[in-house]
Protein backbone atom coordinates (compact mmCIF):
# COMPACT_ATOMS: atom_id res chain seq x y z
CA UNK A 1 0.00 0.00 0.00
CA UNK A 2 1.48 3.64 -1.15
CA UNK A 3 0.40 6.71 0.75
CA UNK A 4 -0.05 9.90 -1.57
CA UNK A 5 -0.92 13.36 -0.95
CA UNK A 6 -1.88 15.87 -3.59
CA UNK A 7 -2.89 19.54 -3.30
CA UNK A 8 -6.01 20.44 -4.73
CA UNK A 9 -7.87 23.91 -4.26
CA UNK A 10 -5.51 24.95 -1.27
CA UNK A 11 -6.21 21.74 0.79
CA UNK A 12 -4.66 18.29 1.12
CA UNK A 13 -6.36 15.59 -0.02
CA UNK A 14 -5.11 12.15 1.40
CA UNK A 15 -5.60 9.22 -0.90
CA UNK A 16 -4.18 5.45 -0.73
CA UNK A 17 -3.75 3.31 -3.35
CA UNK A 18 -4.50 0.11 -2.65
CA UNK A 19 -3.97 -3.44 -4.21
CA UNK A 20 -7.20 -4.68 -5.89
CA UNK A 21 -9.01 -1.28 -6.08
CA UNK A 22 -9.50 0.80 -8.81
CA UNK A 23 -7.80 4.00 -9.61
CA UNK A 24 -9.72 6.79 -10.98
CA UNK A 25 -8.87 9.25 -13.11
CA UNK A 26 -10.50 12.77 -13.92
CA UNK A 27 -12.65 13.60 -16.84
CA UNK A 28 -14.65 17.22 -16.18
CA UNK A 29 -14.75 19.36 -13.61
CA UNK A 30 -18.11 21.90 -13.59
CA UNK A 31 -17.49 25.20 -11.32
CA UNK A 32 -21.11 25.18 -9.29
CA UNK A 33 -20.89 28.94 -7.98
CA UNK A 34 -18.67 31.79 -7.52
CA UNK A 35 -16.49 30.72 -4.69
CA UNK A 36 -14.62 27.32 -6.45
CA UNK A 37 -17.24 24.91 -5.49
CA UNK A 38 -16.77 22.22 -8.57
CA UNK A 39 -18.31 18.74 -9.37
CA UNK A 40 -15.79 16.62 -10.29
CA UNK A 41 -16.63 13.20 -12.72
CA UNK A 42 -14.16 10.41 -12.66
CA UNK A 43 -14.03 7.47 -14.83
CA UNK A 44 -13.25 4.86 -13.00
CA UNK A 45 -12.70 0.94 -14.56
CA UNK A 46 -13.60 -2.12 -12.94
CA UNK A 47 -10.20 -3.89 -11.98
CA UNK A 48 -11.80 -7.55 -11.89
CA UNK A 49 -14.73 -6.75 -14.82
CA UNK A 50 -12.51 -6.00 -18.28
CA UNK A 51 -15.32 -3.77 -20.16
CA UNK A 52 -17.01 -2.01 -17.70
CA UNK A 53 -16.30 1.95 -17.02
CA UNK A 54 -17.90 3.64 -13.84
CA UNK A 55 -18.50 7.55 -13.93
CA UNK A 56 -18.97 8.91 -10.31
CA UNK A 57 -19.87 12.53 -9.50
CA UNK A 58 -18.80 14.40 -6.33
CA UNK A 59 -18.69 17.47 -5.00
CA UNK A 60 -15.30 19.30 -4.18
CA UNK A 61 -15.41 22.25 -2.09
CA UNK A 62 -13.26 25.07 -2.49
CA UNK A 63 -11.13 26.94 -0.15
CA UNK A 64 -13.29 29.98 -0.01
CA UNK A 65 -15.72 27.59 1.12
CA UNK A 66 -14.04 25.31 3.57
CA UNK A 67 -12.83 29.13 5.42
CA UNK A 68 -16.80 30.74 4.92
CA UNK A 69 -18.18 27.70 5.99
CA UNK A 70 -15.76 25.51 8.75
CA UNK A 71 -15.57 21.70 9.07
CA UNK A 72 -12.29 22.22 7.15
CA UNK A 73 -11.34 18.83 6.24
CA UNK A 74 -14.61 17.41 5.02
CA UNK A 75 -16.60 17.39 1.90
CA UNK A 76 -20.21 16.74 1.31
CA UNK A 77 -21.13 13.00 0.93
CA UNK A 78 -23.64 13.54 -1.77
CA UNK A 79 -22.09 11.43 -5.67
CA UNK A 80 -24.12 10.00 -8.09
CA UNK A 81 -22.67 6.75 -10.55
CA UNK A 82 -23.51 5.68 -13.64
CA UNK A 83 -21.69 2.44 -15.02
CA UNK A 84 -21.38 1.04 -18.85
CA UNK A 85 -20.18 -1.60 -21.11
CA UNK A 86 -17.49 0.02 -22.40
CA UNK A 87 -15.75 -3.41 -24.38
CA UNK A 88 -16.15 -7.54 -23.98
CA UNK A 89 -17.37 -8.18 -20.55
CA UNK A 90 -15.15 -10.42 -19.07
CA UNK A 91 -15.63 -11.14 -15.03
CA UNK A 92 -12.41 -12.21 -13.05
CA UNK A 93 -12.08 -13.29 -10.07
CA UNK A 94 -14.96 -11.32 -7.93
CA UNK A 95 -16.93 -11.55 -4.81
CA UNK A 96 -20.20 -12.40 -5.18
CA UNK A 97 -21.46 -12.49 -1.63
CA UNK A 98 -24.37 -10.26 -0.86
CA UNK A 99 -21.83 -7.59 0.80
CA UNK A 100 -19.81 -7.31 -2.64
CA UNK A 101 -16.93 -5.82 -2.84
CA UNK A 102 -15.20 -2.72 -2.98
CA UNK A 103 -14.33 -1.29 -6.38
CA UNK A 104 -12.84 2.13 -5.36
CA UNK A 105 -12.42 4.18 -2.47
CA UNK A 106 -11.54 7.65 -2.15
CA UNK A 107 -11.34 9.95 1.04
CA UNK A 108 -14.08 12.73 1.63
CA UNK A 109 -12.53 14.28 4.80
CA UNK A 110 -9.25 13.48 6.66
CA UNK A 111 -9.88 10.60 8.85
CA UNK A 112 -13.36 9.66 9.03
CA UNK A 113 -14.96 9.85 5.40
CA UNK A 114 -14.52 7.70 2.26
CA UNK A 115 -16.60 7.64 -0.87
CA UNK A 116 -16.81 4.38 -2.22
CA UNK A 117 -18.08 2.05 -5.21
CA UNK A 118 -18.93 -1.43 -4.26
CA UNK A 119 -20.24 -3.91 -6.91
CA UNK A 120 -22.49 -6.69 -6.18
CA UNK A 121 -23.08 -9.53 -8.76
CA UNK A 122 -26.78 -10.40 -9.00
CA UNK A 123 -26.06 -13.86 -10.31
CA UNK A 124 -29.15 -15.07 -11.31
CA UNK A 125 -30.13 -11.95 -13.11
CA UNK A 126 -26.57 -11.86 -14.51
CA UNK A 127 -26.08 -7.81 -13.27
CA UNK A 128 -23.68 -6.34 -11.86
CA UNK A 129 -24.92 -3.69 -9.32
CA UNK A 130 -22.42 -0.45 -8.57
CA UNK A 131 -22.99 1.42 -5.67
CA UNK A 132 -21.61 4.52 -4.69
CA UNK A 133 -22.19 5.36 -1.03
CA UNK A 134 -20.20 7.33 1.60
CA UNK A 135 -18.51 5.05 4.46
CA UNK A 136 -18.60 7.21 7.65
CA UNK A 137 -16.55 5.71 10.77
CA UNK A 138 -19.01 7.84 13.25
CA UNK A 139 -22.19 8.21 11.85
CA UNK A 140 -23.56 6.08 8.58
CA UNK A 141 -25.19 8.02 5.63
CA UNK A 142 -27.93 7.02 3.63
CA UNK A 143 -26.84 9.18 0.59
CA UNK A 144 -25.97 6.68 -2.06
CA UNK A 145 -26.59 6.72 -5.93
CA UNK A 146 -26.62 2.90 -8.16
CA UNK A 147 -26.24 2.04 -11.61
CA UNK A 148 -26.61 -1.79 -13.20
CA UNK A 149 -24.80 -3.17 -16.20
CA UNK A 150 -26.14 -6.56 -17.60
CA UNK A 151 -23.65 -9.50 -18.16
CA UNK A 152 -24.17 -10.87 -21.53
CA UNK A 153 -24.66 -14.77 -21.33
CA UNK A 154 -22.91 -17.55 -22.47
Amino acid sequence: MTIRAALLSGTILLGLSVPGLSVAQEIGRVGVDWVGNDIVIEAVPDPKVQGVTCHVAYFDRSLIDRLQQGNWFEDPSYSAIDCSQTGPITLGDIDESPSGEDVFSASRSLIFKSLKVTRIYDKANHTLVYLAHASELTQGSGKMSISTVQVPQN
